[in-house]
């Protein structure tokens, strides 16, 4: 019954997600300066839109329901009172723009002018300096407000009774991720490999891969982290592909969760990847705190333990197919590894800021060997627990 209720739903959002009309984002330019700041979109009709704040850091959150975006996105270059902003997609066809804020701001007067051939429809945003004691209290007005993001229903999971792995796509939606110099981005080689990773894990008949995405949506840190726990998975893998300020650093390296990090690249990487819900507009209070329990706490730590174990393995069978770093085992504190009972490891396939690892990430022979090694690396690991007499699911 729970697997036709999840089938029904993701049937129907599919259903709604294809036939759903959608106003296409054509164009988006700031004008002014710091004591005045004018944000305008172009679309292709007048549109619906909200508003709201959020602070630490100060952004500006403006949603577009029934909404989608002519073309990829790129980051905005800022202009007086907004430092930057970005765009994408947060649910199917439910686009989110970001203005990152330089200081704190009003704002003044927002108007939407219809569309009169040639020219289309626009949405005005007029923004003036104000004191961060009024912005704060805007923000507390538009948290009742402000538009929540919830997780795409997937399609429902095969009863195979074989152990669950699931594979987590990094990025996604408005969230691109890293992007390489030449225009590659992370959202893209996550999404690739993972599904050439399941399509692997698929063929050995041994385990059941689960994607917490399969396309191009955003999901929150703590969504990824549920679906692992919410279906009892044995192993929970993050695939990212970020960049370093080193860009002479480069091949796959294995991340496992600890709260200290193993050096400043780690630190520095772990500290990007936890900000993947902020720049996305979600707020802090969204995210649910870590649970503190002693039961809980020794799950983690028998966790932590497995997860480290899986870490060191996966590294000596990637020798022969992967470009490994100089250090591939490395630590630091991922919100995404933090499921207490799944074993959970982030697996950088290599890094964007490096050319080299960005044409490969090209090629076509990608991502065939790699994903071939990285499966039966994680089948031995699960038959080995198996094995011990581990519970796998």
């Amino acid at each position: 019954m729970q697997n036709m209720l999840r089938f029904l739903c993701f049937m129907i959002a599919t259903a709604i997600a294809g036939s759903a009309w959608a106003n296409i984002v054509a164009d988006m330019r700031l004008i002014g300066d710091a004591e005045r700041t004018r944000f305008v979109v172009d679309m292709e009709a007048s549109p619906e839109y909200v508003i709201s704040r959020l602070s630490d850091p100060d952004r500006l959150i403006i949603d577009l329901p029934d909404a989608e975006f002519d073309g990829p996105p790129e980051p905005g270059e800022g202009r007086g009172l907004v430092s930057d902003y970005r765009y994408g997609l947060i649910a199917p066809g439910k686009a989110r723009i970001v203005l990152d804020l330089g200081a704190p701001v009003e704002v003044v007067n927002t108007f939407v002018l219809d569309p009169v051939s040639p020219e289309p429809a626009r949405l005005v945003i007029d923004l003036a300096p104000t004191s961060t004691e009024q912005f704060e209290a805007a923000v507390s007005r538009d948290r009742p407000q402000r538009p929540r993001v919830a997780p795409r229903p997937g399609p429902p999971l095969a009863e195979t009774g074989l152990p669950l792995v699931v594979l987590d796509p990094g990025h996604g939606g408005i969230d691109s991720g890293a992007v390489g110099k030449g225009g590659l981005r992370e959202k893209e080689v996550t999404l690739d490999f993972a599904l050439e990773l399941a399509k692997e894990l698929r063929a050995g008949g041994k385990l059941e891969p689960l994607l917490t995405r399969e396309d191009d949506t955003f999901l929150s840190l703590s969504d990824r982290v549920d679906v692992a726990r919410e279906n009892q998975a044995a192993l929970f893998v993050s695939i990212h592909a970020d960049t370093v300020r080193q860009d002479y650093v480069r091949g796959a390296t294995v991340y496992t969760l600890s709260d200290d990090a193993s050096d400043e690249l780690a630190a520095a990487l772990a500290e990007r990847e936890n900000r993947s819900d902020i720049l996305a507009g979600l707020a802090i209070e969204d995210q649910p705190d870590d649970v503190a329990d002693i039961l809980v706490d020794l799950a983690r730590r028998e966790t932590r333990n497995l997860s480290v174990r899986f870490a060191k393995s996966l590294v000596g069978d990637m020798e022969d197919s992967f470009t490994l770093n100089s250090n591939p085992w490395r630590r630091a504190a991922f919100k995404v590894l933090k499921a207490p009972e799944v074993p959970s490891v982030l697996l950088e396939l290599g890094y964007l800021s490096n050319e080299e690892d960005e044409a490969m990430f090209r090629s076509e022979e990608w991502p065939e060997a790699q994903a071939k090694a990285i499966a039966r690396a994680v089948e031995a690991f699960l038959a080995g627990q198996l094995t011990a007499g581990k519970r796998v699911r």
